[in-house]
């Protein structure tokens, strides 16, 4: 259906953000219909070497029609999400599919989108066990290091510099400041330096101490 040229715009055909974030990457390919178990096949063989790079988060698929796959997979910033998606063993896995599968589209998301989520029921085939969403209490503790510093700039800052402002219009100021730098600049930061505390891994230095 397609040659190893075409089967190669998975690493070149789209650019993924620099934001260095969680990234989540959508795969469109086209199978014929009988194909079916085939296409299974490879998927479940590029997971199993997807999940053996530091920094795999999961991966899934959707069906839409007979012949187009959305297939998902995440990984925790975008160095690791390179050094995936710029190996040996994935560009060999890609090659060995090049009479089976048409490439069709490639999209990159970022932030923290899901990171938070209970598993959803969709049609989505996990190929794998999904990691449990953190403990409730662990999330209000990223969001409360994320929030009470930047409260305590912001609250500073209208104090000292429209101090008469009346305390509604100063809520609205700081909330519409707050947010979105809560939202895309704090948030995903805080989530990847505590990614091993939320996820009940050993701190990285430990794993560094133990090799």
């Amino acid at each position: 259906m397609s040659t190893p040229t075409d089967i190669d715009i998975d690493i070149e055909g789209a650019v993924a953000p620099v934001d260095d974030g969680p990234l989540t990457v959508s795969i469109t390919r086209r199978v014929a219909p009988q194909d079916e178990l085939l296409m299974q096949a490879w998927v479940h063989a590029g997971t199993s070497m997807a999940e053996r790079f530091e920094g795999f988060l999961g991966a899934g698929w959707v069906r839409s029609g007979s012949e187009d796959w959305h297939m998902l997979y995440r990984f925790d910033s975008r160095e690791h999400l390179d050094a995936w998606e710029r190996s040996p063993e994935r560009i060999r896995w890609l090659r060995s599919a090049a009479d089976l599968v048409e490439h069709r589209r490639t999209e990159y998301r970022t932030g923290i989108e899901g990171w938070f989520d209970e598993p959803a029921t969709r049609d989505i085939r996990d190929l794998r066990l999904a990691p449990a969403a953190p403990p409730r209490y662990k999330q209000a503790v990223v969001i409360w290091l994320a929030f009470f510093p930047l409260s305590l700039l912001t609250s500073w800052v209208t104090g000292r510099f429209v101090p008469d402002l009346p305390i509604v219009e100063r809520v609205f100021l700081t909330t519409v400041v707050m947010t979105p730098i809560m939202t895309y600049l704090v948030l995903p930061r805080m989530t990847r330096a505590l990614g091993w505390w939320l996820a009940g891994r050993a701190a990285p230095w430990r794993r560094t101490a133990t090799a």
